[in-house]
């Protein structure tokens, strides 16, 4: 019921997201035989707090703080919705304090550097221009958009030969599709146009002549990126990225000291035990730290990517300390 409730107001992968978040919690009362919402307590809540610390319900490591803060938290929503439909005592939720973090805790460090996905980009463009692969990245990093836009763009949504009266270039539209299974993060607020260089559109039109599989998706739309069977998974975005980040995909030395005969990470479903591979959410990261080292205004990259400027400040700009320190001296006056 709570995952329905969400339905009118959150895009699919939230709600996934938030059940996943509440797995450990379901595996909790299993083991307390906790059958009924109606005996839950506050010690329950604490003493799971503890269980779930300590790394019980999935067989690993204690957890990260930032991880039990974010299943606390949705076990906070949870509790909160249930008290709605009288499922639970209405202060129950407000017995779940989360962990304070301390500065960046909650942020993660990984990212694709702007260097690195030239690199790849240009390794793509000379072995497998245009195909798949290519295409999955390029949009990536020119646009800085989330997977959820890419995967969801179709063959109607491209103005390739910059014929919309609003610009006087290529450019793409992402729209936000929730009943045809494509929405956006952040649902009609995210429908929005982006402008792409020649360049890239000449690659579009060379996958989609050479390398596109002629198919629709469920709905009968024609999506740009596609697999033989429709358009893809998310989770294809994510092995593709994966799979083309590690050094040896292109041939060159392992920087991790790893036999290459013998790493696991070689083979595809094992790309991501790779030390170097990244995520799409990491080319992200990249290009907004690209546009802050070209001093592009905070707005601009907001309005582009889709974010406001605190979430991009806090989690996508990869800008060293004293690279924001050298930027700042540029536009201060000498004394």
């Amino acid at each position: 019921m709570f995952i329905d409730a969400m339905r009118d107001e959150h895009a699919e992968s939230t709600r996934k997201a938030e059940r996943h978040r509440l797995r450990a919690f379901v595996q909790f009362c299993d083991e307390e035989g906790i059958e009924n919402l109606n005996d839950l307590s506050g010690r329950d809540l604490f003493q799971y707090r503890i269980w779930r610390r300590e790394g019980q319900g999935d067989g690993r490591e204690p957890i990260k703080l930032v991880t039990l803060k974010g299943q606390l938290a949705t076990l906070r929503r949870f509790l909160r919705f249930a008290s709605n439909i009288d499922a639970v005592p209405p202060e129950l939720y407000e017995q779940i304090t989360l962990p304070t973090m301390k500065n960046g805790e909650d942020v993660s460090d990984s990212t694709l550097s702007p260097e690195r996905t030239v690199e790849i980009l240009d390794y793509l463009e000379h072995a497998q221009p245009g195909t798949r692969d290519h295409i999955i990245l390029l949009l990536l990093w020119e646009t800085g958009a989330r997977t959820g836009a890419i995967r969801g763009l179709d063959l109607d949504d491209l103005d390739l030969d910059g014929t919309h009266p609003r610009f006087s270039g290529p450019a793409l539209q992402f729209v936000h599709r929730p009943d045809q299974g494509t929405p956006l993060k952040n649902q009609q607020k995210g429908t929005r146009w982006n402008r792409i260089s020649e360049k890239t559109a000449r690659y579009i039109e060379d996958y989609i002549e050479y390398h596109r599989d002629d198919v629709t998706d469920d709905y009968d739309r024609r999506p740009l990126i596609t697999t033989e069977y429709g358009r893809p998974a998310g989770n294809t975005f994510r092995t593709t990225l994966y799979r083309v980040t590690r050094p040896c995909w292109r041939g060159e030395e392992c920087p991790h000291d790893r036999d290459i005969d013998e790493c696991e990470a070689t083979h595809l479903d094992k790309a991501s035990q790779c030390p170097s591979s990244r995520s799409p959410h990491d080319v992200r990261s990249g290009r907004v730290t690209y546009y802050r080292r070209e001093d592009v205004p905070r707005r601009i990259v907001k309005d582009r990517l889709n974010a406001s400027e605190d979430i991009l400040d806090r989690h996508y700009d990869r800008r060293s300390d004293r690279e924001q320190a050298e930027q700042r001296s540029d536009f201060l006056p000498d004394l």
